[in-house]
């Protein structure tokens, strides 16, 4: 997820911060989902793989600002 920022500072941030890392766990936790949904190893309607999709990206979308505030 935070394929440009070093790894060191992301666990850093999650020890820190228990909102990031509540957040970075939970979108964890939904691409596995989603990855399986996709793959269909977990039985999923359209309606709430998109569901998914949308709650891993506003994650995804909430962690970045998180890290931006905190390292810029």
């Amino acid at each position: 997820m935070f394929e440009g920022q070093p790894q060191s500072e992301v666990e850093a941030l999650m020890k820190a911060n228990a909102e990031f890392r509540q957040l970075y766990h939970r979108h964890k936790e939904l691409d596995k989902q989603v990855l399986d949904a996709e793959l269909g190893v977990l039985p999923v309607d359209d309606v709430r793989l998109n569901k998914m999709k949308r709650e891993k990206l506003a994650a995804k979308d909430r962690l970045t600002r998180m890290y931006d505030a905190l390292h810029h």
